[in-house]
């Protein structure tokens, strides 16, 4: 099974890194109860996923955040995978070791955890049988959420270094991230509760452990109202709730009975995404997405940085994709004067260029995204010493967000926390939160294809180079629309191409991704 060779895999990289701890996740995040997958987490923190489908097929994506040799194990994971026989199998292990001159007496280390599908606990006596027939040393962190099994690993691997991340099992988790919230609060005061929708899921659970590290609303603490927690009924994960549910339809969970103008929240299945929304005092449905999470957290840490007199020492910086909206990228440049780097879709390519700042701010519109300090932002804010009770308060405040942040991964709950204490620091609701800038309208379209293949895209995923001729047919239908903006990515996973289109109305958003997608479709046959 794939699973046993993703145990095979794991055990291969930790004895090709001298026996540093792999990580494996099993999970399928937002998609339906009935599929299941693997995560595959290196020591640099890097994920390889397979997904199993409900038709009983496996398909493969990633999103490794380390760089320096990520393509050839990514091939090596394919090939593992897709090896169509034992024997085949045998001999791709083989291959392996010999290109990677891994020692098999050495030492190797893996960890695994899984969320509440019924199916993973199945499959984690088949990685077991992986692990031990490779004769490697690993430990079962049972139920956890993906960010808390990535945080495991920093923590395992950075141990009794000077990069030391924090005590490795759940509650040093629990403890790091509610400690560094208290600081960073600084005495602020909330402006009512939060309504959180766990998906069904495993932020459940963790999200109530969670609470019971941080103060009480009666001692002036964060009141946190969790729904959509139901972890005994698996067919209700992510059933008409979760962030996946929220961006795709734009509304709330119909379980999620709030009053107008509450902060509501909605994490995905293994939580390491998460989106807010809010209904307007009329009524309207208000979504607070991961480019409205990433324009709050630059806007806030450029502030503090500047207001601890660190402004010309951090750079502060915020990576997008061709996704995000343009009015959230305007924003940062005209009104933060902060630079933005566009990437590729794929956490790898978000990571990466975040860790080309001092402090880099990444997410993705669907809410999976965090905030990465570079070793020199952290001796800086280490060692730096502050000239007035205004640069010391701003100091202190940004020293706890480099812990409350899980800097590993996306992290819906530490992302959560993190959210709620810059809405306190501003005094600011839903309502003046979405009040930044206004979102241009735009549309997301899929279209089948033949072929996906024959769709190459180039500068960060908006132009297309291939066919010949498609990107210069959608430069002309843009070109006449005011503010518009569309480009065509093909499916990682499917035989289909995804259609962006954004303009200044809704009619004309989507009569450009219409347009778009009908060049889309007869470049594609």
């Amino acid at each position: 099974s794939v699973i046993f060779r993703v145990g095979l895999l794991a055990s291969l990289r930790s004895r090709k890194l001298n026996g540093q701890t792999v990580g494996i996740m099993i999970t399928a995040s937002h998609n339906p109860p009935a599929d299941n997958g693997v995560k595959l987490v290196d020591p640099m923190v890097r994920e390889k996923c397979w997904r199993y489908g409900r038709k009983g097929h496996w398909t493969s994506s990633t999103a490794i955040t380390d760089v320096d040799d990520q393509e050839s194990w990514e091939e090596y994971a394919t090939i593992l995978a897709n090896a169509s026989s034992d024997q085949k199998l045998l001999e791709d292990h083989a291959k392996i070791v010999a290109e990677c001159h891994i020692k098999l007496d050495g030492k190797a280390k893996v960890i695994f955890a899984r969320d509440t599908r019924p199916s993973g606990a199945h499959l984690t006596p088949i990685l077991a049988e992986a692990l031990e027939a490779t004769e490697t040393e690993y430990n079962d962190y049972n139920l956890l959420t993906t960010p808390q099994l990535h945080y495991i690993i920093r923590c395992l691997n950075t141990k009794g270094t000077p990069y030391e991340y924090g005590e490795p099992n759940e509650h040093g988790y629990y403890a790091k991230v509610a400690a560094s919230f208290k600081a960073a609060m600084q005495g602020r005061q909330f402006s009512g509760p939060v309504t959180v929708d766990c998906a069904n899921g495993i932020g459940g659970p963790k999200l109530r452990e969670l609470t019971k590290h941080l103060p009480s609303a009666l001692d002036g603490g964060l009141e946190i109202t969790i729904v959509n927690d139901d972890i005994i009924n698996p067919d209700r994960l992510n059933y008409q709730c979760g962030a996946d549910f929220v961006k795709t339809n734009q509304r709330a969970p119909p379980y999620s009975h709030t009053a107008p103008l509450t902060r509501c929240a909605s994490l995905d299945g293994d939580a390491d995404r998460i989106v807010y929304y809010f209904n307007d005092s009329d009524g309207t449905f208000r979504l607070l997405d991961g480019d409205r999470i990433a324009t709050l957290a630059a806007s806030f840490i450029g502030d503090l940085a500047q207001s601890a007199g660190l402004g010309e020492k951090l750079k502060v910086g915020v990576v997008q994709t061709a996704y995000a909206n343009g009015a959230s990228t305007a924003y940062v440049t005209q009104d933060l004067r902060l630079p933005v780097v566009c990437t590729a879709t794929g956490v790898k390519h978000l990571h990466h260029a975040a860790t080309k700042f001092d402090i880099g701010v990444y997410f993705e519109a669907n809410g999976h995204g965090t905030v990465v300090f570079s070793d020199l932002a952290l001796k800086r804010l280490s060692k730096y010493e502050p000239q007035s009770p205004a640069q010391s308060s701003a100091l202190e405040t940004l020293r706890a967000l480099t812990g409350l942040i899980n800097q590993t991964v996306g992290d819906a709950l530490s992302d959560l926390l993190l959210v709620e204490v810059i809405l306190a620091h501003k005094s600011w609701g839903p309502k003046e939160w979405d009040l930044t800038y206004t979102d241009l309208p735009n549309r997301l379209v899929r279209v089948e294809v033949a072929d996906r293949s024959i769709f190459k895209a180039v500068d960060a995923e908006r132009k297309l180079e291939s066919p010949p001729g498609v990107q210069a047919q959608i430069d002309a239908a843009v070109g006449k629309f005011k503010t518009g903006r569309s480009f065509a990515r093909a499916s990682g996973t499917e035989d289909a191409v995804r259609v962006y289109a954004e303009a200044a109305t809704r009619s004309e958003a989507e009569d450009l991704a219409q347009k778009i997608a009908t060049i889309v479709r007869h470049a594609g046959g």
